[in-house]
């Protein structure tokens, strides 16, 4: 008689416990409050609680060719960071049909920190390319200035940029062409000119990225950087450079670091974090780049001397 009473007991016990968990568990889909609200002992806080799940850095129209979505991280201690470049080449695309310049040259901005993170032998390149930017920059503030009659006492981050005649790519090729200071035949220190300049080199960085972010060749071996940043150079930039510049790129990329410190520049330790970041950079820049190529082809500038 006792034993079938203790029985009783706790089957009685484990039905109590049993229903009791289950309304424990069931309320987590039931209304509660923020998540100020939780620590009591009866809103207990757990590590998968989120209200309102945090928005992803990179937004989906950004993801890659496959559809993947990184979570592009914040690189500290380094001047390079890739959400920035993101966050510009998106403000860049101006509708579907133009670039806006001021987003346009932050990007290279960034690019320019991505280059200058790579060494001293690099400036032979980062260089000419921050010539150019501070060139489109400079023609924006002097067209601002005459358009408004005065120098600004204090140069504004913007040059000019926001509104005007530089205020995009087709603005500014419209602009310079009223004005008769892009010549098809001999060189003249336009925006235009200029632009395609750093169009071609955007290229390069693009066709170097693409590189990164392949796998191993058949024999498992992966190209060192200086072999995809001369390969991409062959294809962007050694068309339009003498013999001399072609020489010294050669010597640029041998000393260029190896794959890993190219890695360590999006905040990756390996090939395999490294591939889905990379192919996000490189989607933004093809975007950027075909609208770019295709507003200077209609003007028939490709080929500016």
């Amino acid at each position: 008689m006792v034993f079938l009473r203790r029985t009783a007991l706790l089957r009685y016990l484990l039905l109590s416990a049993t229903l009791a968990l289950l309304l424990f568990i069931s309320s987590f889909w039931l209304p509660q409050g923020g998540v100020r609200d939780c620590g009591s002992a009866w809103q207990p806080c757990l590590n998968f609680y989120h209200l309102t799940p945090e928005p992803p850095l990179v937004p989906g129209e950004w993801a890659g060719p496959n559809g993947a979505s990184p979570l592009i991280q914040e690189c500290p201690g380094q001047s390079f960071q890739a959400w920035r470049l993101l966050l510009h080449l998106k403000s860049s695309l101006a509708g579907a049909d133009d670039i806006l310049l001021e987003p346009y040259l932050q990007s290279w901005d960034q690019l320019l920190n991505f280059m200058e993170s790579l060494g001293t032998i690099v400036s032979l390149f980062s260089q000419k390319v921050k010539e150019k930017v501070d060139l489109i920059r400079e023609l924006s503030l002097r067209h601002s200035i005459e358009a408004h009659g005065k120098r600004p006492l204090q140069t504004p981050a913007s040059f000019g940029l926001k509104n005007g005649a530089y205020r995009s790519v087709r603005s500014m090729i419209e602009a310079e062409l009223k004005a008769g200071v892009v010549n098809f035949s001999h060189r003249t220190d336009s925006g235009c000119r200029t632009l395609l300049r750093l169009h071609r080199s955007l290229l390069w960085l693009k066709l170097m990225l693409e590189g990164l972010a392949e796998g191993p060749d058949a024999d498992g071996r992966f190209k060192t950087p200086g072999e995809l940043c001369r390969d991409a150079y062959k294809v962007a930039l050694a068309p339009h450079h003498p013999w001399v510049l072609r020489q010294a790129a050669e010597f640029v990329f041998l000393a260029l670091p190896d794959r890993q410190y190219f890695l360590q520049l999006v905040c990756v330790k390996s090939q395999w974090e490294a591939t889905p970041v990379l192919q996000v950079i490189i989607h933004a820049l093809t975007l950027v780049h075909t609208q770019t190529q295709q507003i200077l082809a209609e003007h028939n500038m490709l080929e500016l001397p």
